[in-house]
Formats: C-alpha cells, sequence, structure tokens
C-alpha cells in the first residue's frame, strides 16, 4: 500500500491498571480521531511519530491551481481518521495531546466509541485496490451486496445505481455518518 495513502506504526501499549476506561479497553480496537479541518495528516503524522498505528484513508481528485488541472490526494472522510490501539488511560490522554486533534469519537473517554472492524476491512480493501472511489451521501437503506470476486472479495455495502453490468457500491461508516462510492461490476455481487 503506498505510504501518502496511509500510514500504519506499532505503538508498544502503554500499560496501567487504572480500569477507569471501562472493562472492554484492554483489546486494541478502532476508534474514530476527529480533527480540526485539513488537519488529518498533521494528527496522523503525530500520533504515528508517537507510535501508534494509525490509518488516514485518501482518494484522488482533480483539483485547479494555479490555472491548471492536477490530481491530489484528500482524506477520504474530511475530518477524520483512524487509531488501532488498546485504549488505556494513559493512550487516552497522550493522544488526546495531539496537536489540531478535537476529540476521540465517544461519550466521554469512559465510553469511546469503537468503528467495527468490518467498516474499516472494507475502506482499507478499496484503498488497497487503487479502484477510484468518490465521497457519497451516507445511506441506511438500499440493497446490501457482498462482492464476491475481484480486489474488493468480501467486502459488503449498498449497491445504489446500478447500469447494465456497473454499479456503485456505498461503503458506510456509521460512527460519523459518511460513505464513500466505488464503481464495481455487478457481476461480482450477491445479495449480503
Amino acid at each position: 500500500m503506498p505510504e501518502d495513502l496511509t500510514r500504519e506504526t506499532e505503538r508498544p501499549s502503554f500499560t496501567t491498571t487504572d480500569q477507569s476506561l471501562g472493562p472492554d479497553m484492554g483489546a486494541r480496537k478502532w476508534y474514530a480521531l476527529w480533527s480540526k479541518s485539513h488537519c488529518e495528516q498533521l494528527v496522523c503524522d503525530q500520533l504515528a511519530a508517537k507510535g501508534f498505528q494509525v490509518f488516514l484513508p485518501k482518494i484522488e481528485v482533480w483539483s485547479r491551481r494555479n490555472g491548471g488541472r492536477h490530481c491530489i490526494s484528500v482524506p477520504m472522510f474530511p475530518g477524520y481518521l483512524f487509531l488501532h490501539h488498546a485504549m488505556d488511560l494513559n493512550s487516552y490522554i497522550e493522544v488526546l495531546k495531539t496537536r489540531e486533534l478535537v476529540r476521540v469519537l465517544g461519550d466521554g473517554r469512559d465510553r469511546l466509541a469503537v468503528v467495527p472492524d468490518a467498516e474499516i476491512d472494507a475502506i482499507q480493501k478499496v484503498v488497497q485496490a487503487h479502484l477510484p472511489a468518490l465521497p457519497y451521501p451516507y445511506l441506511r437503506e438500499g440493497q446490501r451486496v457482498r462482492i464476491t470476486k475481484g480486489p474488493l472479495a468480501g467486502v459488503e455495502g449498498i449497491l445504489v445505481h446500478t447500469k447494465p453490468n456497473k454499479g456503485l457500491l456505498v461503503l458506510s461508516i456509521e460512527l460519523f455518518q459518511r460513505s464513500v462510492a466505488v464503481e464495481v461490476d455487478c457481476t461480482f455481487t450477491s445479495a449480503a
């Protein structure tokens, strides 16, 4: 996976006997981080430098600058990135020290919102497949499908638009109600 699309590193786990973050906080889970506008990469770089495993999915978009069109990488979910870590009290405090980080999503430090592994896995497969992806309005209803073949095999999402053999597969992060759409071959889908 190209380094400019994601940055993942391992961090030795902070240890603490304080269970104030809840009984389940010892396991590595995915957490959503909310950053200030246009500061996702800065937050990602700071956390990676501290040794945290960070995932900042990006997509390629066309931009007009200096009178010309250029293809640039932008965050797939503007304002958000993901952290995979066992979130004990010391780790939580260390994450909060990150400049330009607004907060870790959830209802307070003892009830952090966890992003399901399946949602992160689906986004990671889209990034690794290097397929054109575009932001899409968050959807709750529609036909849920699973991709059966190709680089996205096993990914589930909502099929929203079909042509004879093409469709848009919408992948959603329910926690912050954002979605991304990727064009897929409808012959590689089955009902989930």
